[in-house]
């Protein structure tokens, strides 16, 4: 498994290895092992999730889950091609307000790791993209939470267009209104 780290502290690109003949590929998309080996410790995965958006330019988020339920992300493109993002909202960090996006796709296999204290997001790059990741928390729909997202700043991929999004998404607030329940160090 090749480990990246990216442009912000503790958020990760992670890439396995593809074995493949003519009839396909294989690939171990996960391996705690691995990992540790690797120098990388990652919190226990307690829920997988699977989205399917349907349309190019559709953007789903930018969410969080607030502790006591707060969220870490294992993401990956299982079919398509997303540009994922994600937005430090820690107070306190250096980092604070900052993004990364990476792109993410069936064919390069990438897997971006999203700690819990960031702000989670995608836009799709293909239609029927679908998203497939692992949280380090169950879903709490008391500790939901969202932030606009064209309020942080980020350099979108598909520029001009009109993205598709949700109702809850249209209306989430800004960035600069949030009142982040995320704290540099917290553990998490």
């Amino acid at each position: 498994m090749k480990i990246t780290q990216t442009s912000l502290p503790d958020v990760l690109m992670l890439t396995p290895r593809r074995f493949g003949d003519n009839r396909g590929f294989f690939s171990e998309s996960w391996n705690r092992k691995t990992l540790l080996d690797a120098g990388v410790q990652l919190p226990e995965f307690v829920q997988d999730n699977h989205s399917l958006s349907r349309e190019t330019g559709t953007v789903r988020g930018l969410h969080f889950q607030a502790p006591p339920h707060a969220q870490g992300k294992l993401v990956r493109c299982g079919r398509g091609r997303i540009f994922d993002v994600a937005v430090d909202a820690r107070k306190g960090s250096l980092s604070y307000g900052q993004w990364v996006g990476q792109e993410l796709s069936f064919e390069n296999g990438s897997q971006l790791w999203i700690p819990a204290g960031f702000l989670h997001g995608f836009m799709t790059l293909e239609p029927d993209s679908e998203i497939i990741y692992k949280c380090t928390d169950h879903y709490a729909p008391e500790c939901d939470g969202a932030v606009h997202w064209d309020s942080c700043g980020i350099d979108w991929p598909l520029a001009g267009i009109t993205p598709a999004i949700s109702e809850k998404d249209a209306i989430a607030q800004s960035f600069a209104e949030l009142d982040s329940p995320f704290e540099y160090g917290d553990a998490v």
